[in-house]
């Protein structure tokens, strides 16, 4: 798998599909290219375009983190300096991003930065910080310790406690009880999809809602009843079918 250095950082990432135009896919907090399974090449192969996968700093196999900690802003620094220079050394320009999760909120704040996309597409995205969030993000930390989730997550990280904790910490940082990106929202000018499952345990109804209600652009939901936090693995043939629409309706 290739490695590309970005900001002294080296990173994972691999191409998928064929075309022009690309699809840039941002995992969740916890991800790595692996845990995307195939969605990325369906995707590519549905739109014809090719998707670029990687893997944030601390994940996967890219490097691990060398800090003890990442802060509460590590979403924004991901979004408005790692991405942005990623994407210029691999040339990408004016991409659709798909992002899940934390993946989703980085996509919002790179476009809500006014940076060069064609549209977005957020997969159970975080927009502000729920009781829900908190209580679930709590529970993975007991489930860390007393399960075989280190063992699991062995699979896709390189030092999976670290990268378990860099996400866990930052997220139960009381500080990021304040954290909220709803600001970025109305610096979003392009076409915006946003998917939430109705039975997500790690964020309700209303962040989505929040999106369509303050984006700065054309926005449509797309709520999945009977779903949980990932959506592109519980019902992958609805959510592909919805952005093959989407992306097909860009021109």
């Amino acid at each position: 798998m290739p490695v590309i250095a970005v900001a002294g950082r080296k990173l994972n990432y691999e191409w998928t599909g064929e075309g022009a135009e690309a699809l840039v896919f941002l995992h969740e907090g916890l991800g790595s290219i692996p845990q995307w399974r195939d969605f990325p090449a369906q995707v590519a192969r549905a739109t014809g375009r090719r998707a670029l996968v990687y893997e944030r700093y601390g994940y996967g196999q890219s490097e691990v983190l060398a800090e003890d900690r990442v802060g509460p802003d590590f979403m924004h620094r991901e979004a408005l300096e790692s991405l942005p220079a990623l994407l210029r050394e691999l040339r990408v320009d004016n991409p659709v991003l798909v992002g899940h999760s934390d993946g989703a909120s980085i996509a919002l704040i790179h476009a809500g930065a006014g940076h060069p996309v064609q549209a977005v597409v957020a997969i159970a995205p975080h927009v502000f910080v729920e009781e829900i969030s908190v209580r679930s993000i709590a529970d993975a930390a007991r489930a860390f310790e007393t399960t075989d989730l280190p063992r699991r997550l062995g699979k896709y990280h390189r030092d999976p406690r670290k990268t378990f904790y860099l996400w866990n910490d930052a997220w139960l940082d009381p500080a990021f009880r304040n954290w909220n990106i709803e600001a970025s929202l109305a610096g979003i000018r392009c076409p915006l999809l946003a998917i939430q499952g109705e039975e997500d345990q790690y964020g309700t109804l209303a962040q989505v809602e929040a999106i369509k209600a303050q984006a700065g652009g054309p926005c449509e939901l797309l709520k999945l009843p009977g779903c949980g936090h990932s959506p592109h693995k519980d019902r992958p043939e609805r959510v592909i079918r919805a952005i093959v629409d989407f992306v097909a309706g860009l021109g």
